[in-house]
């Protein structure tokens, strides 16, 4: 139904990603992005399995606005959160 991108990997986007993939129905599709890519896909890994909610993973450093636009328009979510 709706395709969100949550900017970072901490503590609060951590806990907003668990409660979009509780709920996905709403949020079928979901990328994380953060500075540290790694940390994205380990939080993609701890929630394979547990969801329906289709996560992909991106870098990407958000005080770099054209590479924080580019990735927006390739992905083209209906929500950006950070």
């Amino acid at each position: 139904m709706s395709r969100v991108m949550i900017i970072g990997c901490g503590g609060v986007a951590s806990v907003a990603v668990h409660k979009c993939c509780q709920n996905s129905g709403v949020f079928t599709e979901l990328m994380i992005a953060s500075r540290t890519k790694s940390k994205c896909d380990a939080l993609k890994a701890q929630l394979e399995g547990k969801t329906d909610t289709v996560i992909t993973t991106a870098q990407v450093d958000a005080d770099k606005v054209e590479e924080l636009e580019a990735l927006i328009r390739s992905y083209k979510p209906d929500a950006v959160l950070n």
